[in-house]
């Protein structure tokens, strides 16, 4: 690669490379001048063994170091570093990580997609950047994440997850195969100049390390950990309770209702080291990490809300699950009842059709299997539907995402009668947990996932979330059991 590391594991620009920025920052300033701001934008290609999120994972700045970004950098009232790590390891290696702020696009209310998806375009339209060339989602991109409700992530804990938060990061670093590629990207306002806008890409490579893997978990920590249930098992039980009621007197078809545990440690949890084993242990999900100063949100997402490469889009219904057994023969018994159980093959046709009928006003055609088929990930499997559709106009990334959030997986059916239920039976602020997180690029393109099998960092204490969907059918000390099976995928984890 042209930029080389330096002795101490910085990144430096080359003389070619640093000119190319400033043609870039340049040209930025010229269209900020026009247009009040403008994004500068190059990418390098890099060494196939470098492991993007390791890369974010270590370089990091302190909460007490990071330096004012400028205008428009910093999103409200956030300190500190925002980094942001996907990826699905079996999907041909596929992982993005990025890290900083170079602008900061948030929102809330019922608009909140369509407004961040306006700024983006906006920012998209001027950006001064590299020709396209590499895998997706190299060159500047908007990474982050939306509320389960318009107004959601209120909740002192869930400080820096607005309702709709998407930044632009400094840097962005994209992986397929061997393919990987590294942009820098800054924010040019008219006031601004080429060399203070360089110096400050500059400083930002300085600071990258690479060659550091991300971190281990302690195998033995002193202290104890403790586990708890926010609101007793028992409020679980009766909200299921209340919610077939409401479907057996005919008010909706499906509700789903979930609940948050506690995870209190004895020292503050380590993001990156849960990261790490979540990809060992979940290869197959697509693993999230997005943190906002003190906070991390993480995930091993099962469910895809929606992928976008040009006029194609694919997302997946999942609902309806299980567990998992070591044993071969009782791991194909439980799938087997699974396809065949009325409850949940009920509660996934319910998805199928919400997804296809949504799609389709959007759509040239809307295609899905007849019959679902089983998803196995390492401790759960679930029934799901791979819908495609081709797009009969460009709707970008972040408004299918818009249109399909919430599906009846995560909220109900119809969501008019669902929506204010939530709330009311769960009890507490669901912030990011079953919103979509995910990235989209300059061409709008992109992916967002649904946020499931999840936890929210801060210090000390993990508020994990899982839910399960309230059908006729449904039993409340069975769906409570349920939550356990699918709250399995983090507790080991983050309960020593």
């Amino acid at each position: 690669m042209a930029s080389v590391l330096t002795a101490s594991g910085g990144f430096a620009l080359s003389a070619a490379d640093r000119e190319r920025l400033a043609r870039r920052v340049s040209a930025a300033l010229r269209r900020a001048r026009r247009h009040g701001e403008a994004l500068a934008a190059i990418t390098l290609r890099l060494d196939g063994g470098v492991d993007p999120s390791a890369v974010v994972g270590a370089s990091r700045r302190p909460l007490e170091s990071a330096p004012s970004l400028g205008a428009g950098a910093q999103a409200p009232g956030q300190p500190g570093d925002a980094w942001f790590c996907f990826e699905q390891p079996d999907r041909d290696r596929a992982a993005l990580g990025a890290l900083g702020t170079a602008a900061a696009l948030e929102a809330s209310g019922p608009d909140r997609f369509k407004l961040v998806a306006k700024r983006w375009r906006e920012l998209a339209s001027h950006a001064a950047c590299d020709p396209p060339d590499g895998p997706r989602g190299c060159g500047p991109i908007a990474v982050g994440g939306f509320a389960f409700a318009p107004e959601g992530g209120r909740a002192p804990h869930w400080a820096g997850y607005a309702a709709a938060s998407l930044h632009v990061p400094e840097v962005s670093l994209v992986r397929r195969g061997e393919d990987v590629r590294l942009t820098f990207c800054v924010l040019a306002c008219p006031d601004d100049t080429v060399e203070d806008l360089v110096a400050r890409v500059e400083l930002r490579a300085s600071e990258l390390r690479f060659g550091v893997g991300l971190p281990l978990l302690d195998p033995d920590p002193a202290g104890r950990y403790r586990v708890v249930s926010a609101m007793p098992p028992e409020h679980y039980e009766q909200a299921v309770a209340r919610g077939v009621e409401r479907i057996v007197a005919g008010d909706l078809e499906k509700l789903v209702l979930a609940r948050e545990v506690q995870v209190h440690a004895p020292v503050d949890h380590d993001p990156a080291a849960v990261l790490g084993v979540l990809r060992e242990a979940f290869p197959s999900c697509h693993l999230v990490c997005a943190g906002r100063g003190d906070a991390a949100f993480v995930a091993a997402s099962p469910e895809l809300l929606i992928r976008r490469e040009g006029e194609r889009a694919a997302t997946l219904a999942l609902a309806g699950s299980t567990r998992r057994s070591a044993d071969p023969a009782v791991d194909d018994h439980l799938g087997e009842r699974l396809l065949r159980s009325t409850k949940d093959r009920e509660e996934q046709a319910i998805v199928v059709r919400r997804i296809a009928r949504t799609l389709r006003p959007v759509a040239v055609w809307v295609t899905a299997p007849e019959e679902p088929e089983l998803v196995k990930m390492t401790n759960i499997q679930h029934l799901g539907t791979p819908i495609r559709a081709q797009l009969a106009r460009s709707v970008s990334a972040i408004e299918l995402a818009g249109l399909l959030h919430p599906t009846p997986a995560v909220g109900g059916e119809p969501l008019s009668v669902a929506a204010p239920l939530i709330p009311a039976l769960e009890g507490f602020d669901r912030g990011w947990y079953a919103g979509p997180v995910g990235w989209t690029d300059l061409d709008e393109d992109g992916e967002f996932v649904v946020a499931l099998r999840c936890a929210l960092l801060r210090g000390p204490i993990a508020r994990c979330y899982a839910g399960v969907g309230v059908v006729r059918d449904s039993d409340p000390a069975a769906e409570l059991a349920e939550t356990e099976v699918k709250l399995q995928a983090l507790l080991p984890v983050l309960a020593g």
